[in-house]
């Protein structure tokens, strides 16, 4: 039977939409599997991609008031010389302002209040703010005198503080004149450890805190003046002040951090969302297959009534884009509306507070996504239920074998080629994008030659003597069995389940355990460093175990390496971001704790020759230098050009005092600066140690090291915890896959069932061998799961968090047994339905 009326003319679109209209059901039943796939994957898109622009949209759009100007110039451990801010000044408004870290101290103590708190202090000008306003509580803020301080509400509330209590910072003592409720440049100043109070440029003089060699950020702001723009401002000062060391901002790039942050999370989340999306696209290919096979009956009925196969494509495909068009209109709409309710509940969480609005191109850039991946995986089952003749159709109990035509072929290909570039070209890490799409691609691959091995193996395998054991093996490789779509479904589930345990318990593990045990007490900086003796002493007396590591403390901008000027860059080279502004650098007669020589030699403690620098052994593998090379270092405003007299591998996570930089002695002895230490002392002498030194150096901080673990935790917890949210997105996507294979062999199940039913099998027993062979499968892909996500976390671990891989493999083996349960019941249940029918109900309808 050929299957076509001999002259039978083609169907037009129009008149194949009508047949497609009647035929589908107002509910999309039986395409339902396919609404659910692909509103999963495109609501995580464009979610992830909604919020992602519109907090950078509001970062870009609030760049004057978040900058505090149109052009920032800033400076460390010194000030405009006055030629410098004359030429500033040439450009437009400048405002002047000075921060610090300080310890803030109540002049009176007070019960339930700590001694004192390391606080942001910042002086500013009478200028201060060029743009946006201070809102305070109570009042109107207007330029401070000399002896008022505004303070956060988070430093009024850890001190026990009210509006016209005395604060004291250094030598100075200050009457709180407001709390501060905004900050309008707060997102611009960057990361803070402490709250932030403002002062007045002569109330910070009066502190004694702003002293030669100590660690205070010097930032002008500058409002242009009309007809200029900051990239020609810019320009002008680095070409009048080329060896300034000077770092700069636009209002076009006014929190680089923040948005690069944001940026690249959501990259990261939003190919989580991809691979989601990529999995659920299986899910399509089984729903498509499921519905495709219970429209057997009517496809065999076009056929004989005259329908070519085009006129059959044409009509399904005009049903499954209905379909597609339906999930993805929904899957926007949720995307578009998830964020705000996200940004509500994130509450302060985010630097900034994103408006309301519509961002068209992550939410095009989702739909596309979601048609693509829908035609990719739904043109194959379509292609092969329009290439089966009447006769096959009618014979819908017997699995026929077609294979997909090559025009399908190509459209599959070019879709999928379309998606790969779409998610290069929109990403902002393209290397980084292709090596996890390879990675997905890399496991799918794996999962679909396993199903298809134990598919072979299951048919090759000796026939067990148990029946329900028989039966179960039987069902691996009967005509219609969809072990390769259960392997997928279940591989990937298992899979995501174990690399969410590992990463999750071993960065607890990192934070609550390691770190703690290999960190000091705390850190001290600004310490006079003509003071090195008395401070030993201090420190001694108020904790004889005290072990200290005091290091010179200066910071330091590269201008140029191995004959490239680093202004001269277009884009910096990958990793380097060490030359992004200016870092810490130190000097040292011998080789610093916490590193180890790995080429060349240290300089002998008399060295009194040319600049000599060790420089971190990673850092000279990203910039390709060795030993023998020369570096530029601009200190103070002063550019010094060292050889590299050897490399070092820095061992990062010891929290002690890390520098990529370390100069010989005689580089910078002589130029002003402060000292900086880590204590280690037991906790019950943190607080005698604090008091003691803040009472004898009152320009000192004190950064308690648990404070800053408990920041870190912070946002490790969040970050995980979007993983966990974006990830779960992916589990149900595997679910749904699972569903999927169940819907898409159920005729084959059907039949299977009413068979055994009528030879005497129960009911328990069907789904005791059911249970068997999903069993069978868990217990084959267990270990390949345990195998491909433990290799997933630790490269998340060791090359995205650079920590130790220390999970907790107690839980991760928990993890992995409860979740092969899950899906495991999910399947069991998936199976109920068949199970309920009738053998006379359904033998009439075969």
């Amino acid at each position: 039977m050929s299957g076509t009326a001999t002259g039978a003319r083609a169907l037009g679109w129009r008149a194949a939409w009508r047949i497609a209209r009647r035929d589908l059901n107002a509910g999309f039943r039986g395409l339902r599997l396919l609404l659910v796939c692909l509103f999963l994957g495109v609501v995580t898109l464009a979610t992830i991609g909604s919020l992602t622009a519109s907090i950078t949209s509001e970062l870009s759009s609030r760049g004057q008031v978040l900058l505090g100007g149109d052009v920032e110039v800033a400076m460390t451990q010194r000030q405009a010389s006055p030629a410098e801010h004359a030429e500033l000044a040439r450009l437009g408004r400048v405002s002047d302002t000075i921060r610090t870290r300080a310890m803030a101290r109540r002049a009176l103590p007070a019960a339930g209040a700590p001694d004192a708190v390391l606080t942001e202090l910042k002086g500013v000008d009478p200028r201060y703010p060029l743009y946006g306003a201070v809102t305070l509580a109570p009042g109107t803020y207007a330029p401070l005198v000399a002896d008022q301080v505004v303070i956060g509400r988070a430093l009024a509330d850890r001190l026990l503080l009210r509006v016209g209590d005395t604060v004291r910072y250094g030598e100075a003592a200050f009457r709180i004149a407001a709390i501060l409720d905004v900050e309008p440049d707060r997102v611009g100043e960057g990361f803070t450890l402490g709250p932030v109070a403002i002062v007045s440029l002569d109330g910070l003089a009066r502190t004694g805190l702003i002293q030669p060699g100590a660690l205070y950020e010097t930032k002008y702001r500058i409002r242009l003046a009309p007809g200029r723009s900051p990239e020609a401002a810019i320009a002008r000062l680095k070409a009048k002040f080329p060896s300034a060391g000077w770092e700069y901002k636009d209002r076009d790039r006014a929190a680089p951090g923040a948005v690069r942050f944001f940026e690249r999370m959501g990259q990261f989340l939003s190919l989580i969302g991809l691979a989601a999306l990529v999995i659920a696209g299986i899910g399509v290919s089984n729903g498509v297959a499921s519905y495709l096979a219970h429209k057997r009956g009517g496809i065999a009925t076009l056929k004989i009534l005259g329908a070519s196969s085009g006129d059959i494509s044409r009509i399904y495909l005009l049903q499954i884009g209905a379909a597609t068009a339906a999930a993805v209109l929904a899957g926007l709409a949720a995307g578009a509306v998830l964020p705000l309710a996200f940004i509500a509940l994130a509450g302060d969480l985010l630097p900034v507070t994103p408006g309301i609005g519509i961002h068209p191109l992550p939410l095009m850039t989702s739909a596309a996504y979601g048609a693509l991946i829908a035609l990719a995986f739904a043109l194959p089952p379509l292609a092969r239920a329009r290439a089966l003749p009447v006769a096959a159709q009618l014979r819908s109990g017997v699995e026929q074998r077609v294979r997909i035509d090559r025009r399908t072929a190509l459209l599959v290909a070019a879709a999928g080629s379309v998606v790969v570039a779409l998610a290069l070209v929109t990403a902002r890490e393209p290397l980084f994008a292709a090596a996890v799409l390879g990675a997905i691609a890399a496991v799918l691959l794996v999962l679909l030659g396993i199903g298809a091995l134990i598919r072979r193996v299951a048919a090759r395998l000796p026939r067990p003597r148990r029946p329900l054991l028989r039966l179960a093996v039987a069902n691996l490789h009967r005509p219609g069995a969809q072990t390769v779509a259960l392997v997928i479904a279940l591989g990937l589930a298992l899979t995501l389940f174990v690399t969410l345990a590992a990463i999750q318990t071993s960065l607890k593990t990192e934070i609550d355990g390691a770190v703690p045990q290999r960190a000091p007490s705390l850190f001290v900086l600004d310490i006079p460093s003509e003071s090195r003796e008395r401070f030993d002493d201090i420190v001694h007396a108020a904790a004889p175990e005290a072990q200290m590591n005091v290091v010179p403390s200066l910071r330091g901008t590269i201008t140029a390496y191995g004959g490239t000027r680093v202004a001269d860059l277009q884009t910096l080279p990958e990793g380097a971001w060490f030359l992004r502004g200016e870092r810490g650098v130190t000097y040292a007669d011998t080789l610093p704790q916490g590193s180890e020589l790995v080429a060349g030699s240290w300089w002998p403690r008399d060295h009194a020759g040319p600049p000599l620098v060790s420089l971190d052994r990673e850092a000279a593998r990203i910039l390709n230098l060795k030993v023998g090379d020369r570096m530029t270092v601009s200190v103070l405003g002063r550019e010094i050009e060292a050889r590299i007299a050897s490399l070092r591998k820095v061992n990062w996570d010891t929290m002690g005092f890390n520098y990529v930089l370390v100069f010989s002695p005689n580089t910078l002895i002589a130029a002003p600066h402060s000292l900086t230490a880590t204590i280690d002392v037991e906790p019950r002498h943190e607080g005698a140690v604090s008091r003691a030194l803040l009472g004898t150096f009152p320009s000192a901080s004190i950064i308690a090291v648990s404070e800053v673990l408990g920041q870190v935790r912070t946002i490790l917890d969040q970050m995980a915890t979007a993983i966990l949210l974006s990830a779960s997105v992916a589990i149900l996507a595997g679910i749904a896959v699972l569903i999927g294979a169940i819907a898409a062999g159920r005729q084959a199940r059907t039949y299977d069932s009413i068979i055994l039913k009528t030879l005497g099998a129960t009911r328990g027993q069907i789904l005791a061998a059911q249970a068997l062979e999903y069993a069978l499968l868990a217990l084959v892909l267990t270990a390949l799961a345990l195998g491909l996500g433990t290799l997933a976390a630790w490269y998340v671990i060791t090359g995205v968090f650079e920590f130790h891989w220390s999970p907790d493999w107690i839980v991760v083996l928990s993890t992995l047994a409860a979740g092969a349960v899950l899906t495991l019941g999910i399947g069991l249940i998936g199976s109920i339905p068949v199970l309920s029918v009738r053998p006379a109900q359904a033998l009439r309808r075969l």
